[in-house]
Order: C-alpha cells, then sequence, then structure tokens
C-alpha cells in the first residue's frame, strides 16, 4: 500500500512539473517582451505596423531621446472629472520603447475622480505627491480592496482589476504612477460598457434596467468623458 501511494504521489508531482513547463511560454509572453538591443528608441514618423514601435536608427540616437519633460506641467482638469492622467507611454516617450515601463501623472481638482478602469497589459504602483486620495481596486472575486493615501504614500492596483483614484482633500492632489508595459492600455469601464456601441438590449439584460435607463446612463458617461 505505502509503496502504492509514493508511486501515486511521483505520478502527481511529475504531472505538475510537466504542467509548470507547458505554463512557462505563456508567462513568458504575458508581459512586454524582453529587449533585444541596448535599447530601441522609438521612430514616430515610421509608418511601418508592428507589435511596439519601430527603432529609430541607432546612429541618429543621441541623449535628448532618453528625456522627456511631458510629466512635467500639470494635466487640465477642468472637465467633467476633475481629473487628467498625462501619460508617458512609448507614443509620447519614445525613448522607453521596448524597455517595458511607462509612467503617468495624475492631476485632481477638488472631489475629482479618475474613474473605474483596467491596464490590461501592467500591474500600477502610484506615489501621492500633494494632497490625500482615496483609491481601491477589485479582485476576480468581487472583493474591492481601498484605502486613504496621504502624501509620500505608495499603493499598487495589481495587473488587469479594475480600480479608481478619489481626491478626498480640499484642494488639489497629484500622484505619480508607473506601470510595467511600455504600453499598458487603459479601459473605462463606463465608456466601453455605455459608450462603445454595445447594443442597448444586452445593457438592458445584463443590468436588470429599462430602456430609457440605459439611454440615461449613455448620455450621462458620454458627458462625463467628454476631453476639456
Amino acid at each position: 500500500m505505502a509503496g502504492s501511494f509514493s508511486a501515486h504521489v511521483r505520478r502527481v508531482t511529475a504531472a505538475l512539473f510537466v504542467l509548470q513547463l507547458a505554463l512557462l511560454p505563456m508567462m513568458a509572453i504575458a508581459s512586454d517582451a524582453d529587449p533585444e538591443q541596448d535599447f530601441c528608441v522609438a521612430d514616430p514618423n515610421n509608418p511601418t505596423i508592428v507589435n511596439g514601435l519601430v527603432c529609430k536608427n541607432p546612429a541618429l540616437v543621441n541623449g535628448t531621446d532618453f528625456k522627456s519633460t511631458v510629466l512635467a506641467t500639470p494635466g487640465n482638469t477642468n472637465n467633467p472629472l476633475g481629473s487628467m492622467v498625462t501619460a508617458a507611454a512609448a507614443g509620447q516617450f519614445p525613448g522607453i520603447n521596448t524597455l517595458g515601463i511607462s509612467m503617468a501623472r495624475l492631476d485632481f481638482a477638488k472631489g475629482g475622480l479618475v474613474p473605474p478602469h483596467t491596464h490590461p497589459r501592467a500591474t500600477e504602483i502610484i506615489f501621492v505627491v500633494e494632497g490625500s486620495l482615496f483609491v481601491g481596486f477589485v479582485s476576480t472575486d468581487g472583493t474591492l480592496y481601498a484605502t486613504t493615501l496621504q502624501k509620500g504614500n505608495v499603493f499598487v492596483f495589481p495587473r488587469g482589476l479594475l480600480h479608481f483614484e478619489l481626491n478626498m482633500c480640499d484642494s488639489t492632489a497629484t500622484a505619480i504612477a508607473a506601470l510595467n508595459s511600455q504600453n499598458p492600455g487603459t479601459q473605462i469601464q463606463a465608456v466601453a460598457l455605455f459608450n462603445s456601441g454595445i447594443s442597448e438590449v444586452v445593457l438592458e439584460k445584463a443590468f436588470g434596467l429599462g430602456e430609457k435607463a440605459v439611454q440615461k446612463i449613455e448620455y450621462a458617461v458620454e458627458a462625463a468623458n467628454k476631453k476639456p
């Protein structure tokens, strides 16, 4: 009996090992690919479409290609949400192309909100520069993990999970975010659901709402997410 049990354990262990090996290729492509050269400054003028951005001729690269002032200026928060996210991804900062990182600046008016959204290709960590933010994310089992951040605090949003940031203080607030992808992607849930062209019949059934209620939400979401 003992020998039979030991053999069973060995078979299970071997099966788990094989499964891990099978998953390795999937894990390897689950985030930005590793660079194959020291750098690949993006060439925004090259029309070639690739998975990422085409490299600039290294002979034309200089120190300024690795510098950006895109986050130096506060974002315009004069909009219905009272917030502005300024990205420093590969599209705005060519020097980080292929390096698997990006940043963003989050500016908030009093009561400003970055609405619930996801980054399908990146984990995000934020640092509060000024003010106080109420932040949180929802796990795949529907649990909310939320807390209040003060100046100097850091918080992490796991990759792909729904999250938000709300200014809780009586003045403006600013945060800096870092993400482990040169192009993390952003999907605002309200916009994706109510301003993407999804059939109102689908939305009515999914949310248990009537036609007029869905249309009211569609109009409200469109107005709230208009750019200044």
